[in-house]
């Protein structure tokens, strides 16, 4: 089913696994009282992508594959949604935000081609 050896491999997979080290880079330096809210929220949500890839993939399964990267999406938007309220509340500057919006588009696209080309395939 896949040309890759790993999940480790995908191109999307090291995108959403960058996106996730930088969440938790940036979160570091929220306020302390948002360690049980924003930060925990942020960091859940920013992990649940990359594992969702990889679990997908281990599955060996394209409806089941197909399905952990709809749950990858879904975070996507998750985090996307926070990282917004993070720079609308000053937890972010505008320039980490960009960067970090600016990725989490990049791997949302890569996602949904993932998403459409798997669902070509199916009988």
């Amino acid at each position: 089913m896949n040309n890759t050896k790993s999940f480790s491999d995908l191109i999307v997979w090291q995108k959403s696994y960058k996106l996730c080290v930088e969440v938790y880079k940036v979160s570091k330096e929220f306020p302390s009282q948002e360690n049980f809210g924003l930060i925990s929220q942020i960091r859940r949500c920013s992990v649940s992508i990359p594992s969702n890839i990889a679990e997908g993939y281990a599955r060996k399964n394209r409806k089941e594959y197909i399905q952990f990267l709809y749950m990858a999406n879904g975070s996507l938007a998750e985090l996307q949604t926070q990282l917004m309220l993070s720079k609308d509340i000053g937890y972010l500057n505008e320039n980490i935000y960009n960067v970090l919006y600016s990725l989490s588009q990049e791997v949302g696209r890569m996602l949904w081609k993932m998403i459409v080309g798997l669902r070509q395939k199916e009988p």
